[in-house]
């Protein structure tokens, strides 16, 4: 069995569990490592027995509770080679505890399949994941302009998909954000608005993903119920009303998915 359940998700912070019931691995440390533990135990996961934290890029919504966890816990780190050495500058000590790898790369932690894969996002080596045992697999994708080829066969073949959605693009172009704010989400190395995250839904739907989670969801420029709108009305053209669609949670632990 694979369980998948987010800590956080959003601009101020990005944190996901994902456990096979022995291996429990974190998909970045964006919020306090007092959280981090605290949701934990919430779930009935032992903090010290955490396996991997795998860190998708050095932003500082992906990591600012890395420090103090890993000082604690001394968990190892997995990060691609680039997003490692940004990593390694800002925490010292953490060069024990690193694992860098190539994006494309696939690991094993536990009992639990890693398959890294590039994605485009304004960041030193940026990477999303897929983790897969018992024969069932999650992709986590958030933070990323557009979606590439890289990223449709990362996400191929997962059961669930963790999806950005960050913004509604008519309302962060009218929005209060300064324009080179704005022209950095609407870039290609920015963030996916609920059009693009639902055609990456569509991609996921079409290779056999029945539980699609949106996450990343900007607080100024997007909310639920229209990311689950714009989503859901994609999955109903194709003929996918049957697929189970939920929005994480920006600043809470969301609900525990069985993959």
């Amino acid at each position: 069995m694979l369980t998948l359940t987010t800590l956080a998700s959003g601009s101020s912070g990005n944190c996901t569990l994902v456990s096979d019931g022995d291996t429990h691995i974190l998909v970045d440390a964006g919020i306090s490592c007092r959280r981090i533990t605290t949701a934990l135990k919430g779930l009935g996961v032992d903090p010290a027995a955490l396996s991997a934290v795998l860190i998708t890029h050095e932003h500082t919504d992906h990591i600012s509770g890395l420090t103090t966890l890993t000082k604690q816990r001394r968990v190892p780190v997995y990060a691609s080679r680039g997003t490692a050495r940004q990593l390694c500058y800002r925490i010292p000590f953490l060069e024990e505890l690193i694992r860098p790898f190539a994006p494309g790369a696939c690991f094993q932690v536990g009992g639990v399949e890693v398959e890294s894969f590039p994605t485009p996002h304004d960041a030193a080596e940026s990477a999303g994941y897929a983790l897969s045992a018992g024969g069932r697999k999650a992709a986590v994708v958030t933070d990323l302009g557009h979606v590439t080829e890289e990223v449709r066969r990362g996400i191929r073949g997962a059961d669930l998909l963790l999806a950005e959605a960050n913004h509604d693009v008519e309302w962060l172009q009218s929005g209060p954000y300064p324009y080179f704010l704005k022209e950095r989400i609407l870039g290609q190395r920015g963030h996916l608005s609920n059009e693009a995250g639902a055609a990456l839904a569509c991609a996921a739907v079409e290779d056999g993903a029945h539980t699609v989670v949106l996450a990343h969801l900007s607080h100024e420029n997007n909310t639920p119920e229209r990311a689950r709108q714009v989503v859901g009305d994609a999955l109903r053209r194709m003929g996918a009303g049957h697929v189970v669609l939920e929005v994480a949670p920006r600043s809470e632990t969301g609900r525990r998915y069985v993959v």
